[in-house]
C-alpha cells in the first residue's frame, strides 16, 4: 500500500541531492500555465461574461451573475446544522486569538539626535479570497483566509469559491455559511484560475484586489504564477502533505491514522513516515490496512495517494539522520511523534507547521488549534511561511531628519554617490547646503 526508501546505512547526501531522494509529487505549475494564459486573458477582455461561460464549461452550471445574493448567504447561515455552527464559531474564536496576537505595531528608531526611521504596519487595501470547491467542501478556508485578513484591517474583503451544480450554481451551503458568521458579504461563485483572474483585473461585478490568498488546485496555482508582479500572493499551493517523524515510542495505530488523515484529500496528497524504528515501520504497515478498509473515499483518494511516488516510508539510522530528513523534505504539515518531542521540534528549520507529540495531529491545526492552515507545500516552507496577519500588511519606512541631523552624515552621503558614479544623488545634498557639504 505505500512504498518504502532505506536510506540507512550510508551517510546522506547535502541539499538538492537529499531532497531528488525522498518522496514528491509531480505538479508542474509551469505545463499548466500555458493552459490558464487564455483564460486569464479572457476575463480581462470579457469580464463578467467569460466567467460565466466557464461556469458552464467546468462546474455544468448555467449563471446569470456570479455575485452571491445576500438573501442566499442568510439562509446558509439560518439553515447550517447547529452542531457545525458551533464547530465554526469556536474555529474563528481560536484562529483570532492567535492570529490578533501576531499584528505588528509601528516602531520608530531614533538613529541620531534629529534623525528617526519609523516602520509602520499598512494594511493591504483590498483582497480576494479562494475557498476551493471539488472533491471536498473546505469552510475552514474560509476561516483561515478570513481572520487573517480581518485582523490585519483589510477593509475591503472579497471571496470566491466554485459554483455547484447540487446547489442551484451557488457555492456550497456549508461555505456561504462560514462567510456570513464572519461578516463576509462579497461572495462570488468563481472557480479555478478564472477566479484569480477576476480579482487580479476586476471585473463589471468585481473590483480588482490587490492581493489573492487561499488554496487550490494546479489551474489556481498557474493563474496565481501568471499574476504574480501584477498583484501579490500568499503561495502556489500543491498537493498537501504530512511528515511524520517517529521514534519507537510512537504508536503506530497514531501514525496511520495521521497518514490516512492527509491522503483522504485527494490521489496526489503526500504521507510520509521518516523513522529509525524498522519495527514501527512495520507496525504502521499493519494498521494501514483495516484503517483504510475502514473509512470514506479509499478507492479515489486514499489508495492512490498512499501508493503514489509522493507517499513513502523512510528509513534511518537516527533521529539526526531524520531531522535532516524532514528539513530537507520541507512538509507543509510535520508531525513530531518521538521521546521529548518538543525539544525535538526546536531543532526543525523547515516546515509549514509543526505538531508536537501524540496530541497535537495535524487535523487538530486543521480546524481548532488557532494556528493557520493555509500552508506552504512542495519544499516550499525552506523559504516560505504560512498565511498569517503580516501576509496582509505591507511595512513602510519613514525617514525623518533635521538639517543638523542631515549635515552630519551629508559627507558620507556624497562620498557614496560619487563612488557609485551618481553625482545627481550628491548634488540634491549639495544644493541643500549652498553647493558645499558640511563635513568635506
Amino acid at each position: 500500500m505505500i512504498s518504502r526508501i532505506d536510506l540507512r546505512g550510508n551517510a546522506l547526501p547535502e541539499g538538492g541531492a537529499l531532497r531528488d531522494l525522498l518522496p514528491r509529487a509531480e505538479f508542474d505549475v509551469a505545463a499548466a500555465l500555458e493552459k490558464v494564459r487564455p483564460i486569464c486573458e479572457d476575463v480581462h477582455h470579457r469580464g463578467t461574461a467569460a466567467l460565466i461561460e466557464y461556469a458552464e464549461r467546468f462546474d455544468g452550471v448555467t449563471l446569470e451573475r456570479i455575485r452571491v445574493p445576500a438573501e442566499a448567504l442568510a439562509e446558509a447561515l439560518e439553515t447550517l446544522d447547529p452542531q457545525v455552527k458551533a464547530a465554526l464559531e469556536e474555529s474563528i474564536r481560536r484562529a483570532r486569538t492567535v492570529h490578533r496576537a501576531q499584528r505588528r505595531t509601528e516602531h520608530t528608531t531614533q538613529v541620531v539626535p534629529g534623525g528617526t526611521v519609523t516602520e509602520k504596519w499598512v494594511p493591504v487595501e483590498r483582497v480576494g479570497l479562494y475557498a476551493p470547491g471539488g472533491r471536498s467542501v473546505y469552510p475552514s478556508s474560509v476561516v483561515m483566509n478570513v481572520v487573517p485578513a480581518q485582523e490585519a484591517g483589510v477593509e475591503s474583503i472579497a471571496l470566491a469559491s466554485p459554483p455547484q451544480k447540487e446547489f442551484g450554481g451557488l457555492p456550497h451551503p456549508t461555505i456561504l455559511a462560514a462567510c456570513a458568521l464572519l461578516g463576509v458579504d462579497e461572495v462570488y461563485a468563481v472557480g479555478g484560475a478564472q477566479a484569480v483572474a477576476m480579482f487580479a483585473y476586476g471585473t463589471e461585478e468585481c473590483a480588482p484586489a490587490n492581493m489573492v490568498t487561499g488554496p487550490g488546485n494546479i489551474w489556481v496555482a498557474a493563474a496565481k504564477r501568471y499574476f504574480t508582479g501584477r498583484i501579490g500572493i500568499d503561495t502556489e499551493a500543491g498537493p498537501t502533505e504530512i511528515a511524520v517523524l517517529a521514534d519507537e515510542t510512537a504508536d503506530p495505530a497514531h501514525v496511520a491514522a495521521d497518514l490516512i488523515s492527509q491522503a483522504e484529500h485527494d490521489p496526489m496528497a503526500a504521507a510520509v513516515l521518516v523513522t529509525d524504528c524498522a519495527a514501527l515501520a512495520d507496525a504502521v504497515e499493519r494498521e494501514l490496512e483495516p484503517q483504510v478498509a475502514a473509512t470514506k473515499h479509499v478507492e479515489d483518494r486514499i489508495k492512490p495517494a498512499l501508493a503514489g511516488r509522493q507517499s513513502a516510508i523512510v528509513l534511518v539510522d537516527g533521529l539526526e539522520q531524520g531531522l535532516k530528513v524532514v528539513d530537507a523534505y520541507g512538509a507543509e504539515h510535520l508531525e513530531i511523534q518521538t521521546a521529548d518531542a518538543a525539544a525535538v521540534a526546536g531543532r526543525v528549520r523547515n516546515a509549514g507547521a509543526i505538531f508536537v507529540g501524540p496530541w497535537a495531529p495535524v487535523s487538530l491545526g486543521d480546524y481548532c488549534a488557532g494556528s493557520n492552515h493555509v500552508l506552504p507545500t512542495g519544499g516550499c516552507a525552506c523559504h516560505s511561511s504560512g498565511l498569517s496577519v503580516q501576509s496582509f500588511l505591507k511595512g513602510i519606512h519613514i525617514v525623518d531628519y533635521s538639517r543638523d541631523a542631515l549635515a552630519e552624515v551629508a559627507h558620507h552621503v556624497v562620498t557614496l554617490a560619487e563612488a557609485e558614479d551618481l553625482p545627481a544623488h550628491g548634488a540634491a545634498l549639495k544644493a541643500r547646503f549652498g553647493w558645499k557639504v558640511p563635513g568635506q
